[in-house]
């Protein structure tokens, strides 16, 4: 069984490459991106099985990606676990089709148990 894909799509890169590590450690395939326009490029060619979102980045914002996302016919059932330092979000982004939501900083523990409950096979 080939392992599950999941798009990091935050301007963080120390955070980044931290889940990145953590997330193959655990034998996730991971995609990265830093800015919000390059990880719906991303999200578009690859279909990943989990999409992990920041809301503040450059170029495209997370509510951006988020509401594309939704309306594409391939991205619009993909989980998206929501990243943010902005706090009390999570009933708006619920609104938004948004499937999860982790203040930042976050326990790397409890993100793959995250994980692990929107991808079981």
């Amino acid at each position: 069984m080939p392992n599950k894909k999941v798009l990091i799509v935050d301007d963080e890169m120390e955070l980044v490459e931290m889940m990145k590590k953590r997330l193959e450690a655990n034998h996730y395939d991971v995609l990265i991106s830093n800015n919000g326009e390059e990880g719906m490029a991303k999200a578009l060619s690859e279909v990943p099985n989990l999409i992990l979102l920041d809301i503040k980045m450059p170029k495209m914002d997370g509510y951006t990606f988020i509401k594309q996302a939704r309306t594409d016919k391939r991205l619009k059932h993909v989980p998206i676990i929501v990243l943010s330092v902005i706090d009390q979000l999570s009933d708006l982004l619920k609104l938004e089709g948004v499937n999860d939501y982790l203040e930042k900083p976050f326990d790397a523990d409890v993100l793959l148990n995250k994980i692990s409950q929107y991808l079981k096979s």
